[in-house]
């Protein structure tokens, strides 16, 4: 049956690449991107591909932006949008973790919130946090980032028990490296403030593990196939030896000292 799913942070990525997958599978797709640029190259790509795409802008931290996107009436509301700063928490500047969990976490609550209220009253819905495998494990050097993925972790997971008896879902997916570009400018993000010469830390050689990342194909068949679908776990991590370092850590975490 087809849906109607909005996805924020459409205009790259994994939001992109899931929502014109989503199209294709027919489904009402209201792809909402960052920037205008961004919406107008959704819009002409689309079209070139003959494709049904409702293409919005929606700043997730903007509330003009964030009230638009709350006028249409949809089933699957994706939270998809966000950031990555990259540096040690002992120094990363306090405003860059607060812009951090403003764009990843309080703008989509706020608007989370008001899909929430349409969708009990409806009677139905689905709410999907795309998290990351940062929502479970830590990553040196990338806490800023974790810090925002764990507390979406228990934002979704205690929203999950919340909502149940008024028939609204609520799921995460959690990617792991994945090659879309966002985990490569937030390794660089830090070399705006970061000064080696006075640094706390020395930041790593991020170039390996960048190297590294899987095709992001996979991930976006699986968001398309998970997203829509009405019966599927509550988490959904991909690739698979990511879910099971994920499984391991969180074991060895009970025997971790100080």
């Amino acid at each position: 049956m087809s849906k109607t799913i909005l996805i924020t942070g459409a205009g790259h990525g994994f939001g992109k690449g899931t929502s014109f997958g989503l199209a294709r599978a027919g489904h009402k797709v209201i792809a909402a991107a960052q920037i205008w640029p961004q919406v107008w190259d959704l819009r002409t790509e689309a079209k070139e591909q003959a494709l049904e795409l409702e293409v919005i802008k929606l700043d997730i931290r903007d509330e003009i932006d964030r009230h638009h996107a709350l006028t249409y009436d949809i089933d699957i509301l994706v939270n998809n949008a966000g950031v990555m700063e990259s540096g040690a928490m002992a120094e990363i500047p306090v405003e860059r973790v607060r812009e951090s969990f403003e764009t990843n976490v309080f703008g989509h609550l706020e608007l989370t919130q008001g899909f929430v209220r349409k969708m009990i009253k409806q009677g139905h819905g689905k709410v999907v946090w795309i998290s990351s495998m940062g929502g479970i494990l830590k990553v040196p050097f990338l806490g800023a980032y974790c810090a925002t993925k764990h507390a979406i972790e228990a934002i979704a997971w205690v929203m999950k028990e919340e909502l149940a008896p008024y028939g609204v879902k609520v799921a995460t997916i959690n990617p792991g490296a994945y090659r879309t570009g966002f985990n490569d400018t937030g390794a660089e993000s830090a070399y705006q403030w970061y000064d080696p010469e006075k640094g706390l830390t020395k930041l790593p050689d991020y170039r390996d593990a960048l190297s590294q990342q899987y095709d992001p194909q996979e991930m976006i068949d699986v968001m398309v196939e998970v997203i829509p679908s009405d019966d599927h776990l509550y988490r959904t991590v991909k690739p698979e030896t990511t879910a099971d370092i994920m499984k391991q850590v969180q074991a060895n975490e009970w025997k971790a000292k100080v």
